[in-house]
């Protein structure tokens, strides 16, 4: 990324710049009355890379079924009731099959979760994922994308599709192509991974969370979800 990027990037958040960094601050601010500080500060001392490591030592319990099933109770419930400060952010499909607060372990208040078919960072999935991270202060964002996953395959064979499902193809579509200059002899695996790697990227252009990764606050990773064993897996 060039240094212009990150100037632009940051002009935008610190000083309201063009890409509605105005309103976005004025968001920050006013979040101060929506969520108290205490919830808001929970995560401070919290790194990007030990958010991450809570998210994959949640998942290796759940594959080798030995969740605490965490903040599940009626006393988490009051807890967060007024407030919440998740530690991760998650962007993943919304296959029924790829529950975030099951699959990692964890419970009320721990994840802000965006599922939508294909795990596609639309403007919605972004803007969503901002609030989430740069309001609420999670600390890793993770993209995942799952085995057998019936949007990417449907991007590949193609052909028409009625209502909006179409729009959901088209954000796909990218990490398809991308897909077939890859190694691998599973077409749909390796669609599946680089449609993720495509969204990762998408997300990184953002100029809050960018800033935010630059600034050492927040990291943003891909994974894969194996159906068959429930784990999750890094990509690189």
């Amino acid at each position: 990324m060039s240094l212009n990027a990150k100037f632009s990037r940051r002009n935008a958040i610190q000083y309201g710049g063009t890409f509605a960094g105005t309103s976005l601050m004025a968001a920050v601010l006013g979040s101060r009355a929506i969520f108290p500080e205490p919830a808001i500060a929970q995560n401070k001392d919290l790194t990007p890379d030990t958010a991450l490591q809570k998210l994959l030592e949640g998942n290796e319990r759940f594959v080798t079924q030995k969740r605490t099933n965490p903040h599940q109770d009626l006393e988490r419930l009051t807890e967060v009731a007024e407030s919440q400060a998740p530690f991760a952010a998650i962007l993943s499909c919304a296959d029924s099959r790829v529950p975030a607060e099951i699959i990692f372990d964890r419970g009320l208040g721990d994840l802000f979760v965006c599922r939508v078919a294909g795990n596609i960072a639309t403007s919605e999935e972004i803007g969503s994922l901002e609030f989430g991270t740069m309001v609420l202060g999670a600390k890793v964002l993770m993209v995942i994308g799952h085995e057998r996953c019936g949007a990417v395959k449907a991007t590949i064979e193609g052909g028409r599709f009625p209502g909006q499902i179409g729009r959901l193809i088209d954000g796909i579509q990218v990490g398809v192509e991308r897909s077939e200059k890859e190694p691998g002899q599973n077409k749909l695996e390796r669609a599946i991974r680089a449609n993720v790697r495509y969204q990762v990227e998408k997300l990184g252009k953002s100029t809050v969370i960018g800033d935010l990764v630059d600034q050492g606050q927040l990291k943003v990773v891909g994974a894969y979800y194996d159906l068959d064993t429930g784990k999750i897996s890094l990509l690189s």
